[in-house]
């Protein structure tokens, strides 16, 4: 029997501008076209879970407008339980401004809108939703209370928490790191939660970030794959050589790709390596959820790895 994802988080409407290369501070630049496409980091997650093939529901909150009708309508047509996201009177859809330069790069800005309004008796209204799943993936789009609540909630009731820390905020209290039993930033998050600067090395920060509490930690890399530190080791997993176009949900397809294998009974190793495989095909592609991939194109790629 397929274990239970649940997927706490933001949903936004994404604009994507493609630019040929970032715009400086002061700088004009044309834009090379605007497109509207779901988005925000939970979301994502929930869709990357769905389209793998993974069992998942998703707690979250959207505007009263037609953003956030379609934002639900595009999760429940991809076979997410929705039921968990309500729609807030007088609030905006989450918002956020995406620019993909011509190297694949992003630079994001975000408009929380309801995610703010996502707080800890939302969370409590859909209790039962916590009860009947076997992992809750979280990520930090919504109120950090309610990311910490949630965590000691999911906790008392014998769930795996992941905590996708992104955006980072500058610390997390250790007593909620002792809870998390996944912690999954990327390289730069990792040095920012462990308060170490530009020349910290990302194996360092996970030692530290385990010293504080988090028990396993798996930092991206971006091209160079993801590693894992725990109990005094640290392992390398490398990415699968792609030519990235877009690499804005790169880390939300790692992210539920992992939930996925996990709830499949995957070790941690090859959970990261399906997690690496199923990113190196969501960056060859423009978009967020409508980049993730589906489960058999991973397969396939699993399949030719390994007879290398």
């Amino acid at each position: 029997m397929r274990k239970k994802i649940l997927v706490v988080g933001s949903l936004n409407m994404d604009m994507v501008v493609r630019v040929k290369s970032m715009p400086l501070p002061g700088e004009t630049v044309y834009g090379g076209g605007l497109t509207y496409l779901p988005g925000g980091k939970g979301a994502n997650q929930a869709a990357a879970v769905a389209k793998l093939g993974g069992d998942t529901a998703m707690i979250g909150c959207v505007g009263d407008d037609a953003f956030g009708a379609k934002l639900s309508n595009e999760l429940k047509a991809m076979n997410v339980d929705e039921s968990g996201i309500s729609r807030v009177i007088g609030v905006t859809t989450g918002l956020a401004v995406i620019y993909v330069d011509d190297g694949g790069g992003n630079s994001i800005v975000v408009v929380p809108g309801a995610n703010h309004t996502c707080d800890t008796a939302r969370i409590q209204l859909h209790e039962d939703m916590i009860a009947h799943c076997d992992y809750v993936l979280l990520q930090m789009e919504i109120p950090q209370s309610t990311v910490y609540n949630t965590i000691r909630l999911a906790k008392t009731m014998g769930k795996t928490v992941i905590l996708n820390p992104a955006p980072a905020p500058t610390f997390i209290p250790e007593d909620i790191l002792r809870l998390v039993d996944y912690l999954t930033p990327n390289e730069h998050e990792a040095v920012t939660l462990a308060g170490g600067d530009a020349a910290m090395r990302p194996e360092e920060a996970a030692c530290i970030l385990n010293g504080k509490g988090a028990g396993k930690v798996v930092v991206t890399l971006g091209g160079k794959g993801a590693l894992l530190s725990a109990d005094g080791t640290c392992t390398y997993f490398p990415a699968r050589e792609v030519r990235a176009v877009d690499t804005t949900a790169a880390g939300d397809c790692f992210n539920g790709a992992f939930a996925v294998a996990l709830s499949e009974g995957m070790d941690e190793a090859r959970a990261i390596a399906f997690a690496n495989r199923a990113a190196s095909i969501a960056v060859t592609r423009a978009g967020t959820q409508n980049s993730m991939p589906a489960r058999e194109e991973v397969d396939e790629i699993s399949e030719i790895w390994n007879e290398k």
